[in-house]
């Protein structure tokens, strides 16, 4: 038993001094504080506004009914752009950072096995990814308590969900973004091992998404449409009705896991075959 503990002490890259690096780096650190800032700045911006009713037909016209619409709102407005570029971030940056720095050579030479340095890489991407996707909605909801206290969601057809309700239905949200921006993350990574440039790596995939977005809003393309990754991005709005509709979501979901498994498998047979050590 202490044989095993020492093989497993002894690995090479461990998980824990990644994610402690990572956590460490001014990249994170600003990611993160941009994310707490972005609902104090909504904040102050419906502040500094006409003092409308708050109440509507949308997300942004119930936006201050209370925290739960706040915090809809919030991840509706950051959505179709803003996580990608988080998501995007942490994924593309996590192997060019490496050879830029010239320290992926050393790595390797270490030696750690290719196969696990990019598990590791992934790993450490994701969680950060999830962190971001968790930490924003729940400082929306601190923050909207504050300003706009406690009631409940309420949608636009007038219907409410109470917090018993809206609970578990938050937390399918986040999870249906975590699984639609797999993409977004696996196309940054898959990218990041080809290249040297993080900023290459993240524009890259932000650009497939911007694209694909605009793609998207062609009436004429028909069914094509709904194989495209962001087709269904906003599908988690139907997690907010009286009675879940799961089609859109699901759709969107296979199609957001079928590409992530392309382009990570292509991003490890890439990988395998660089030659990062001449």
């Amino acid at each position: 038993m202490n044989d095993r503990r020492a093989v497993r002490s002894a690995a090479p890259l461990p998980l824990r001094a990644e994610l402690r690096r990572q956590l460490g780096r001014r990249r994170t650190l600003l990611t993160f504080g941009f994310l707490l800032l972005l609902p104090l700045i909504l904040v102050g911006a419906f502040a500094l506004g006409d003092g409308g009713s708050g109440r509507g037909a949308s997300f942004v016209d119930l936006a201050q009914v209370g925290p739960a619409n706040f915090t809809v709102f919030a991840l509706f407005a950051s959505t179709g752009f803003l996580l990608v570029v988080v998501v995007a971030l942490f994924g593309g940056d996590a192997v060019p950072a490496e050879a830029s720095w010239a320290s992926l050579r050393y790595l390797l030479a270490a030696p750690v096995p290719r196969g696990r340095l990019l598990r590791v890489k992934l790993q450490v991407a994701l969680l950060s990814s999830a962190a971001a996707l968790v930490v924003l909605p729940a400082w929306c909801l601190v923050v909207g308590t504050v300003a706009y206290g406690s009631t409940p969601f309420e949608g636009a057809g007038g219907d409410r969900l109470d917090w018993s309700q809206f609970w578990p239905r938050l937390a399918l949200i986040v999870g249906y973004q975590l699984v639609s921006l797999l993409f977004v993350l696996a196309l940054a990574f898959c990218v990041g091992v080809v290249t040297d440039a993080p900023l290459g790596a993240v524009g890259a995939a932000v650009l497939v998404t911007i694209v694909s977005s605009i793609l998207d809003s062609i009436e004429a393309l028909g069914g094509l449409r709904e194989a495209l990754p962001t087709h269904a991005q906003f599908a988690w709005a139907d997690a907010l009705r009286e009675e879940v509709a799961w089609s859109g979501m699901a759709t969107g979901a296979l199609w957001s896991l079928a590409y992530t498994v392309v382009l990570l498998g292509a991003a490890f047979y890439l990988f395998s075959r660089k030659d990062v050590l001449s």
